[in-house]
């Protein structure tokens, strides 16, 4: 379960808890949806395919923390998608992943979760894990 409100991740064996993390979710802009939800897609090694930066094809920095859907790619840049490590997809472009938890909602929509507990996150879960959004 996501707590938006606390801003935590509630682990659950069966009716058990087993594990808590600090999140961080959605901003007032780009809400992380409430819901019940399965975990559709995992993926180790995840590339957001909206944001990121725009670099040379030498991997020199053009234009960082970009928007392709409000950013046009400038003439000759190739496109380097936000890594988004142990990515576990349960909404549309929505999952929980690794990320930076600045201790308030600072995403696009996803859940961030410390490195440490989106790899034991994603070790335990399976496709098909239900997951719970609650305000």
């Amino acid at each position: 379960m996501i707590s938006l409100s606390q801003q935590r991740a509630f682990f659950y064996k069966g009716q058990t808890l087993v594990g808590i993390s600090n999140v961080s979710t959605g901003t007032d802009e780009h809400r992380t949806p409430t819901g019940d939800y399965k975990i559709s897609q995992k993926s180790k090694d995840h590339e957001s395919n909206l944001y990121g930066d725009y670099r040379t094809p030498d991997g020199q920095l053009i234009q960082a923390e970009v928007d392709v859907t409000k950013h046009p790619k400038p003439p000759g840049a190739v496109f380097d998608g936000a890594d988004m490590p142990f990515f576990m997809r349960f909404n549309g472009g929505i999952g929980m992943h690794g990320g930076i938890l600045p201790g308030y909602a600072a995403s696009h929509g996803c859940v961030r979760m410390p490195y440490p507990m989106a790899k034991i996150y994603y070790e335990n879960v399976r496709t098909g894990t239900p997951v719970r959004v609650v305000r």
